[in-house]
């Protein structure tokens, strides 16, 4: 198939109504020919284009690479911005990994409402990330591979060439007689993707010529096939979700094969706004949190995530702050109280019930979140009880217990947080007291 601005227009046409087009603009030969080719239709579209071009500061010629694509663009007419990335590779994380993530935050922060992020992969493009995602061991979603438009940022992202060989967009360059940067670093084989394309795509060509487009017909099947199990996945969560969507039941889920339960999880995960686990700490998920007798609270971890199990819940979460057990924070309540830890603020507010003025004023507010092993006295109570009945009848995760403020007034315990007060300490029926109010952060 050949490429022409036409055929570039007809496919913009079909991608969701915006004000902007941003095209990711490096200066090689893919993203010139979509500059090129978006000049010469620009006067048919409804929405401006602007480019945006991202200096990893890797190599040497970054900055001369810059300029060549700011004249292109001043060239062109088409406004032009160059993004310097600051920061570089940790040790021991790919560099080819960190630029393409560094990359993607900085084109999205400067997208609005609705933009269009335009970037040229193409079908060869295509071909490289099913079989690098194969090689990975893969599901449907990862052998999927790239989609024409996708949410990215506060818009979209698009890959408009994607039904295009590197050959035909190739042609279309020379045709043209455009210049465009050459990378030396492609040649370089000892990344992933330069490897399969520099030693193993010739080879399975010779056998196979329309390999790319076989390939790409391959991630799009297994794009429906995943459709298929995220709808289905979807369909059952609604029915697992305890309050505010935080929590699945371990039960419904032991209920589904696991396949679906698996499926189900992945789909728990994505909509809490977690990065997914790799297949192993996924089975573990499944294997140690369904499987765990119902007094366990197993603990899997990936990161930025923490899932936990209490009862009939599995909770996720960011890894929790460590707290001091034996810390003691000083309170003059005459302003709130910030929390450590990212456990929120205490603050005051005064109405019927609540804590005795008489026992809260002139006395030495502390705050602890170990206790020295009293027994609650509360009110409507007969008896005492220990803390860890009242966890447990208030169903307070293990994991939550030592992180609640403790409320001591002159040394003695007064109020658990906002959960309840202690009968010596609470006002006379009619009197107005204290009431004290955590504002807790949200989980995210």
């Amino acid at each position: 198939m050949t490429f022409s601005p036409h055929q570039l227009f007809e496919i913009l046409s079909t991608l969701p109504d915006t004000r902007r087009y941003w095209l990711a603009y490096s200066g090689g030969q893919d993203s010139h020919v979509l500059l090129y080719a978006l000049a010469a239709v620009r006067h048919r579209l409804s929405a401006a284009v602007f480019t945006l071009h991202v200096d990893h500061g890797l190599q040497a010629e970054s900055v001369s690479w810059s300029a060549h694509c700011a004249r292109v663009c001043h060239a062109l007419r088409i406004p032009f911005q160059s993004l310097r990335l600051d920061s570089h590779p940790i040790k021991g994380q790919s560099p080819e990994a960190w630029a393409r993530q560094a990359r993607y935050k900085v084109l999205a922060d400067q997208m609005g409402p609705g933009d269009i992020l335009l970037t040229a992969h193409h079908q060869d493009d295509q071909a490289e990330t099913v079989l690098l995602q194969l090689l990975r061991g893969a599901g449907p979603r990862g052998l999927a591979a790239m989609p024409l438009v996708a949410r990215f940022g506060p818009g979209y992202q698009a890959r408009p060439l994607l039904g295009f060989s590197r050959q035909a967009l190739q042609a279309y360059a020379l045709k043209n007689q455009l210049d465009w940067i050459e990378d030396d670093s492609n040649q370089d084989t000892g990344f992933d993707r330069n490897y399969l394309r520099q030693r193993v795509l010739p080879l399975l060509r010779e056998r196979w010529p329309a390999l790319a487009g076989t390939l790409s017909r391959s991630a799009r099947h297994c794009a429906e096939a995943q459709l298929l199990i995220d709808e289905g996945a979807v369909e059952t969560l609604e029915n697992l979700l305890g309050e505010k969507g935080q929590t699945i039941a371990i039960s419904g889920l032991r209920a589904l094969s696991p396949p679906r339960a698996r499926a189900v999880l992945r789909a728990w995960i994505r909509r809490a706004g977690f990065p997914l686990p790799d297949s192993a700490r996924l089975e573990r998920l499944y294997s140690e949190m369904i499987g765990a007798r119902v007094d366990r609270n197993p603990l899997v971890r990936w990161p930025g995530v923490d899932a936990r199990r209490y009862r009939d819940r599995l909770f996720l979460m960011p890894p929790l702050q460590p707290i001091d057990p034996g810390l003691i924070l000083r309170w003059d309540s005459h302003s709130p109280l910030a929390l450590p830890a990212g456990l929120g603020r205490l603050e005051l507010k005064a109405g019927p019930g609540g804590i005795s003025r008489e026992c809260w004023e002139g006395k030495r507010i502390e705050i602890r979140f170990r206790h020295r092993g009293e027994r609650l006295h509360l009110p409507d109570r007969l008896h005492s009880q220990t803390f860890k009945n009242f966890f447990q009848q208030n169903a307070i995760p293990p994991w939550q217990r030592g992180r609640i403020p403790l409320i001591y007034l002159d040394g003695e315990l007064a109020a658990v947080a906002d959960l309840c007060l202690c009968t010596a300490f609470q006002s006379r029926p009619g009197e107005d007291g204290i009431h004290i109010r955590w504002e807790r952060n949200t989980p995210r």
